[in-house]
């Protein structure tokens, strides 16, 4: 009896998708650490320097040691004074690095560079699904090499943990929209959106719900509503987003009026009260953008041509996850570009179109493997600004070569003083030639990068279009840095951490510490010396509806309260910003002497 031969078994190792992470990792080693070590020294490397800066940065910073020194994890305050303004999860974040690690600049920043880090693995991932491996390692190299997220990621404010949580939103949503079980996710994205409530306020429910209904009518899958998981959908984002605000309302009487009311629609009509904010000129709001994403910025054209090129190749009954992408990328960037148009707005509150714009550039670059002529155009043109930029600067340089280097840069700024200072980097309009001598190190690697950087990668683009983006990318770490070296000089213009080292060592009990005008000129002062300062006519702008509380610290002064105090028996301390010197000398006369001076800021005493 013949046997059967037994059947041959053939192993094969399992499958992996040329765009699985662990494959992406295995094949693009070497890109992905470059990355990381990208990250590291553009974000980590600058973690405790410069100092914390006045104004938002320092009042921001302050409002989150206050939370931790009160153990109050529900109602914000600055200087004893209750901070209505904003909701609670950016400061949470930062008062628990305090509280884990103690205050200090590094501590400050550090959920910041977690966002940042955050939103390049999240763009990434999105880049990876919709466009392929070489788009996943161009999304995340353009987040950490984009202008705009390293100097808004300067200052404390909410910008990069909305921009991550709207992004975390609309991401699972997106994936959500697959369907099967990929349609739990639905969860994910109420429970981000409900952070992004958390972050900034409710402008964030306009941003998320208004490009998700925008792009389902498009598309025509508003139909599959029922997906949705509408209702037990919104209770979850209930039940992350509203104890914060029902908390505050019980605590904090007329607050949902200020919030809702003041904070959300009338300072979007522009009529908020007391007015604080300013708005750019719509030709510097549209323009700036190219500054804020440079050097990607350049590509947009080649964005555009990719578009067509797509739109022309998909199926018209068909939606792709990448057609997705690319249209809730338009409407989501489109959305929050046309709205702070209208609004008050400052420079930095379109952060959170950044990405969308990043992930555009990104699906465009990464198809260009053939030479678009849009592409040979970006590259020619960043060759043209970056020669004559690079010139300028060592032009400025080389002007400077005979000065000395200003120990103090910011007393040669203080005299200028053209800015708008309601805007977040209105400060640098007032670099002058002299103070020119004390950037010449920044100058010249900004120089060399702008130089060399755009140069080299446009002949690199003639041999590989991947090399082009390396040389780009890294020219582009190297300005950033330079930026950062120049951030250190002007340090002691923009933060008064300097007098508040020179004041702590001076006082002695039952001395007082004053400022002359509104508490964010001089907000980094508080934050340094971890005490309650007086405010000389200062009961205005952003702690100007917590000072009507019933309980609220006498911290408020006026000009008569300043002399009997100035008289007194008691050592008055008094910081006077440059622009209210010449008040301050004239009120208080020969009775004042100047105790110490930094870049045009003085702090006067009545005691020698």
């Amino acid at each position: 009896m013949a046997i059967a031969p037994l059947p041959v078994i053939e192993l094969r190792s399992p499958q992996v998708s040329p765009n699985s992470w662990p494959e992406l990792l295995r094949r693009h080693w070497l890109a992905w650490t470059a990355i990381f070590l990208m990250f590291a020294f553009i974000y980590l490397g600058s973690l405790s320097s410069p100092a914390i800066f006045d104004d938002a940065d320092a009042t921001h910073a302050e409002a989150a040691r206050e939370m931790v020194a009160n153990n109050d994890w529900v109602t914000l305050h600055v200087d004893g004074i209750r901070y209505l303004e904003k909701p609670l999860l950016p400061y949470w974040m930062v008062a628990t690095c305090y509280r884990v690690f103690g205050v200090s600049e590094w501590a400050t920043r550090l959920p910041t560079a977690i966002a940042i880090l955050l939103l390049m693995i999240l763009a990434a991932d999105w880049a990876r699904r919709a466009f392929g491996a070489r788009a996943s390692v161009y999304a995340a190299l353009f987040v950490v090499t984009t202008v705009g997220y390293y100097l808004f990621s300067r200052i404390l404010i909410p910008e990069a943990l909305l921009a991550l949580t709207i992004a975390g939103s609309l991401y699972f949503a997106l994936l959500a929209l697959e369907g099967g079980r990929a349609s739990r996710l639905w969860y994910l994205s109420y429970a981000c959106l409900a952070l992004a409530v958390l972050a900034k306020g409710l402008v964030a429910i306009v941003f998320v719900a208004g490009t998700l209904l925008a792009y389902l009518l498009v598309t025509g899958e508003w139909k599959r509503w029922r997906e949705f998981h509408l209702v037990t959908g919104t209770l979850l984002f209930l039940l992350i987003a509203a104890p914060w605000h029902i908390l505050a309302g019980v605590r904090n009487p007329g607050f949902f009026w200020f919030y809702f009311v003041n904070e959300h629609l009338l300072r979007f009509l522009g009529k908020r009260y007391p007015k604080d904010y300013n708005k750019l000129p719509a030709i510097a709001y549209w323009t700036l953008h190219f500054v804020w994403l440079f050097p990607w910025s350049l590509f947009l054209a080649r964005v555009v041509e990719n578009l067509r090129e797509r739109a022309k190749q998909r199926v018209p009954s068909e939606w792709s996850f990448a057609d997705r992408t690319r249209m809730i990328c338009l409407v989501w960037s489109g959305l929050i570009l046309v709205f702070f148009a209208i609004s008050t707005n400052q420079e930095y509150y379109t952060f959170p179109a950044y990405l969308p714009l990043l992930l555009l550039a990104a699906d465009a670059v990464a198809s260009d493997r053939y030479g678009s002529r849009w592409s040979k155009v970006a590259y020619a043109a960043l060759t043209i600004l970056g020669t004559t930029a690079g010139i300028a600067l060592i032009a400025g340089v080389w002007s400077s070569r005979n000065l000395p280097v200003p120990l103090d840069l910011g007393s040669v700024l203080a005299n200028r003083q053209v800015a708008d200072n309601t805007l977040a980097m209105s400060k640098f309009f007032d670099l002058t030639g002299p103070a020119f001598a004390g950037l010449r190190l920044p100058a010249l690697l900004a120089a060399f990068a702008l130089l060399v950087g755009p140069l080299a990668a446009l002949l690199a683009y003639r041999r590989s279009p991947r090399a082009a983006v390396w040389t780009l990318a890294t020219a582009s770490a190297v300005f950033l840095f330079a930026a950062h070296i120049a951030l250190v000089r002007f340090g002691p213009f923009m933060s008064s951490r300097i007098l508040a080292t020179q004041v702590k060592q001076a006082i002695r009990p039952g001395d007082q510490v004053m400022i002359y005008g509104d508490q964010a000129f001089g907000s980094s002062l508080i934050f340094y010396l971890q005490r309650q300062v007086l405010l000389v006519n200062g009961r205005s702008t952003s702690l100007l509806w917590g000072s009507k509380y019933p309980g609220a610290p006498h911290i408020f002064l006026n000009d008569e309260d300043l002399l009997r105090a100035w008289q007194g028996s008691q050592r008055v301390f008094l910081f006077v910003p440059n622009e209210q010197q010449a008040r301050a000398k004239s009120l208080l006369g020969k009775s004042a002497y100047l105790f110490a001076q930094v870049s045009g800021k003085e702090i006067l005493s009545n005691r020698q």
